[in-house]
């Protein structure tokens, strides 16, 4: 029995939601919120390891995120085409698990695949909301209330941020569940993710932190305008 969730975050590939907000996925589960990861394809066209591995390091690391559902559409990797056919798979997915908020890629990135998929997720969003919208089964419309975006590679002031300073091992663990894309390996070959790509994330989370007074925090974008009602709460 499918459960609805609370959070769904979109990556184009195993390991995107870790790096903008593994942090945030944590806290949020353990305040109870129902949270998932919809990865939208297998990353079969990495440089280093294999379709595999990585689903198992997916695994771990929902593991320490406390994920009620990670799932993955199997789309082609580097094959993200705005295409009605692949909308409608994204759409499916949402009005199936009807999330109450939408994270997905902010779409200014060096990796072609994270825009896509911001593109395609926004896409699906839209079409999931309208009643006369097809998909396969039966299923009935829904609107997702927020729709937010993380960082990847790229950087951009942040719309807003989460301290996630206490859980920041945390996030550590659930990236370093990835060796097969952060470490070295005999058999494997140099690239951006194996270089310092680490360092280069946590010092992004630390200046994040630093503009807002904590140790660690993951920034975000809006995609529409934050409605604050107590000017001096939280």
């Amino acid at each position: 029995m499918t459960t609805n969730l609370d959070i769904l975050a979109f990556g184009a590939h195993p390991d995107d939601v870790e790096i903008g907000m593994a942090g945030t996925m944590i806290l949020q589960a353990r305040k109870g919120y129902k949270t998932g990861i919809c990865d939208l394809t297998l990353a079969e066209l990495s440089s280093n390891g294999n379709v595999v591995l990585r689903q198992e390091e997916a695994e771990k690391a929902a593991k320490v995120m406390g994920l009620h559902e990670r799932l993955n559409l199997e789309l082609p990797d580097r094959g993200l085409r705005l295409t009605e056919s692949y909308i409608q798979k994204v759409a499916r997915t949402i009005r199936i698990y009807k999330p109450k908020a939408v994270f997905l890629p902010y779409p200014v990135d060096r990796h072609p695949d994270h825009g896509n998929c911001s593109r395609l997720v926004e896409e699906a969003v839209f079409s999931a909301g309208i009643r006369k919208y097809q998909v396969e089964g039966e299923l009935s419309a829904h609107r997702v209330d927020k729709l937010y975006y993380y960082f990847i590679n790229g950087y951009n002031h942040p719309h807003f941020s989460v301290d996630v300073s206490e859980v920041y091992e945390k996030k550590r663990d659930c990236l370093n569940a990835y060796k097969s894309q952060f470490m070295t390996s005999g058999d494997g070959v140099p690239t951006p993710l194996n270089n310092g790509y680490l360092d280069t994330v946590e010092a992004r989370d630390a200046l994040f932190g630093k503009e807002s007074g904590v140790t660690h925090a993951e920034g975000f974008r809006s995609g529409r305008p934050i409605l604050i009602n107590d000017l001096l709460g939280d």
